[in-house]
C-alpha cells in the first residue's frame, strides 16, 4: 500500500482538493440551470459534476508514464489472472481502481440522461470510453500495457455502479425530457 501511495498520493491529495471547486461549479451550474427553467436544475448538475470529477483523477493516473515497456494485451483474462495470482494486495489494487475508472459516470450519467439509463447503454459507453483511454496508453507511448481486461473491468465498473443510482435514472421518471 505505501508503493501505491508514494504512485498516486499526488493525485489523491488533487482530488481531495478538487472537492470544494467541484461543490461550487454544481452551485454554480444548478442556479444557471434554474434561471433558465431547466425541469431538474441540482440533479442534473450534480450528475455532470460527478461524472467529470469522478472520473478525471482516474483518467489521470491511467494517463501518467509508467516505468515499464508499453504493449497490448488482446487475450482476454490473461492480465486479469496475472494480477490475482500475484495476491491479495495487488488484486484489491488493481481489480478495485479499474473497477473505479468509470463508476462515477457509471454512476452519474444514467441520472442525467435517458440515453444512458440501461445497463447495456451504459455498457456500450463505459467500453468504448475505456477502449480509446487504452489507446492512449498506447499511442502515448506512456510505458503501460493497454489491456482488453482493463476494458472488461472499467466497463464493469460503470455498469456495477449505475445499478446503485437505478432509482433514479432518468428514463424511470415519467414524462422526463432533460436538456441544457
Amino acid at each position: 500500500m505505501s508503493q501505491t501511495w508514494h504512485l498516486w498520493g499526488d493525485i489523491v491529495v488533487a482530488a481531495f482538493l478538487g472537492v470544494p471547486p467541484a461543490a461550487l461549479a454544481v452551485w454554480l451550474l444548478a442556479a444557471r440551470r434554474t434561471r433558465a427553467g431547466h425541469p431538474l436544475p441540482v440533479r442534473t448538475a450534480l450528475a455532470d459534476v460527478v461524472a467529470v470529477a469522478g472520473t478525471v483523477p482516474w483518467i489521470w493516473m491511467i494517463l501518467t508514464p509508467g516505468v515499464g515497456v508499453s504493449g497490448v494485451s488482446l487475450v482476454p483474462f490473461t492480465d486479469l489472472t496475472a494480477v490475482l495470482e500475484a495476491g491479495v494486495p495487488t488484486a484489491f489494487v488493481q481489480v478495485g481502481g479499474n473497477l473505479l475508472v468509470f463508476a462515477a459516470a457509471g454512476a452519474a450519467l444514467p441520472v442525467r440522461s435517458a440515453r444512458f439509463a440501461s445497463p447495456a447503454a451504459m455498457a456500450g459507453a463505459a467500453a468504448t470510453a475505456s477502449c480509446a483511454v487504452e489507446l492512449l496508453q498506447y499511442v502515448l507511448d506512456l510505458g503501460r500495457v493497454s489491456s482488453v481486461d482493463d476494458v472488461i473491468v472499467n466497463t464493469a465498473g460503470a455498469v456495477l455502479a449505475s445499478t446503485v443510482t437505478r432509482r433514479w435514472w432518468a428514463s424511470r421518471i415519467a414524462g422526463e425530457t432533460i436538456s441544457r
